[in-house]
């Protein structure tokens, strides 16, 4: 099985400093879903991995949550592209909990869903804990230039082995 782990925010997604609240914030970075339906055409299952601490700073709730996540389904769907599943961690950095990236929890758990080893998986970022999560697993960091990508390629420290794309239609590109 081919598989490729996405960070929702500055990935697929434009981000927010004040976090993607509700579906009207939520709006697809150009190209970004069609390269998903490219990777999807490649056979890759597409799985995202994101962290969402606005659920736990109370800035929206679970069903914002999942309005925005079925807004990103349909705008898939739209143009042929199918995210398989989304894994989420709703805590605040202050929580110390495991699945917040750049913690490891998340992959473990899609590592056992899909009965997989994440070695050598690719996963793509646009921060610093996108790719620390990734290496940690012995995933392949991804950075995109999107989002916070820029800042976290400048500030350097990245993993052993990251690999820099413009967005997520050139990851596809590469990939495909």
């Amino acid at each position: 099985m081919k598989l490729i782990i996405l960070d929702r925010d500055g990935v697929i997604n434009f981000d927010s400093e004040q976090f993607i609240k509700n579906p009207e914030e939520w709006k697809p970075i150009p190209g970004s879903l069609e390269a998903i339906a490219r990777l999807n055409q490649a056979d890759y299952r597409v799985v995202v991995a994101t962290n969402q601490s606005g659920i736990g700073r109370g800035l929206f709730d679970m069903p914002t949550l999942n309005a925005i996540h079925d807004k990103m389904y349909k705008a898939c769907a739209l143009v042929g592209a199918r995210i398989d599943a989304v894994f989420f961690c709703p805590h605040t950095a202050d929580s110390h909990c495991h699945c917040r990236k750049p913690k490891a929890g998340m992959l473990e758990e899609i590592a056992e869903r899909y009965n997989v080893s994440l070695a050598g998986v690719p996963t793509v970022g646009d921060s610093l804990r996108d790719l620390q999560s990734a290496a940690t697993m012995g995933a392949l960091p991804y950075l995109v230039l999107t989002g916070k990508g820029f800042r976290t390629q400048a500030a350097g420290d990245l993993p052993e082995g990251t690999r820099v794309f413009t967005d997520l239609a050139a990851v596809a590109a590469e990939l495909v």
